[in-house]
């Protein structure tokens, strides 16, 4: 925001862009990563409704949690070495991104409720609005972009 006094333009601080929160930890596959990633996860949606004034939507919590619990759960089975989360947000949207040192692409499978397993990237497909995967140097990158309300 700008105010005009006299004629003199003078910047009040409040027209300055406002970076997304962000946060990252990693994991070593230790047994219970899978449940402190989910508390990381419930303490970011936290401090977006606190400092952001996200309105999230019913039951938008629980969705995202398990969002986070199926890209940080095939991160733990299918890389060798440790994994990072990284959650950036908004009053809208979350982007939860997951690397591992996997260079395999995660398979998206065809729909079929008579298949035991393999099911996580169709759940991460049916709740993100936007799902991507990407190589990087040391493996790849998932990430998938969640909104607060639909």
């Amino acid at each position: 925001m700008t105010e005009h006094l006299g004629g003199a333009v003078i910047p009040t601080g409040f027209d300055v862009p406002v970076e997304p929160l962000r946060r990252a930890t990693h994991f070593t596959g230790e047994p219970g990563c899978i449940a402190e990633a989910r508390a990381f996860a419930a303490q970011f949606l936290e401090q977006l409704r606190t400092e952001w004034c996200a309105d999230i939507g019913r039951g938008a919590d629980g969705e995202l949690l398990l969002v986070v619990s199926e890209l940080v759960t095939n991160a733990d089975r299918h890389s060798d070495g440790p994994y990072i989360l990284e959650l950036e947000g908004t009053d809208t949207a979350v982007t939860v991104s997951v690397c591992d040192s996997s260079t395999a692409l995660p398979q998206l499978f065809p729909k079929n409720p008579q298949r035991i397993g393999r099911h996580g990237l169709e759940i991460v497909h049916a709740l993100a609005t936007e799902v991507a995967v990407e190589r990087v140097p040391v493996g790849k990158r998932v990430i998938a972009r969640f909104m607060l309300r639909r």
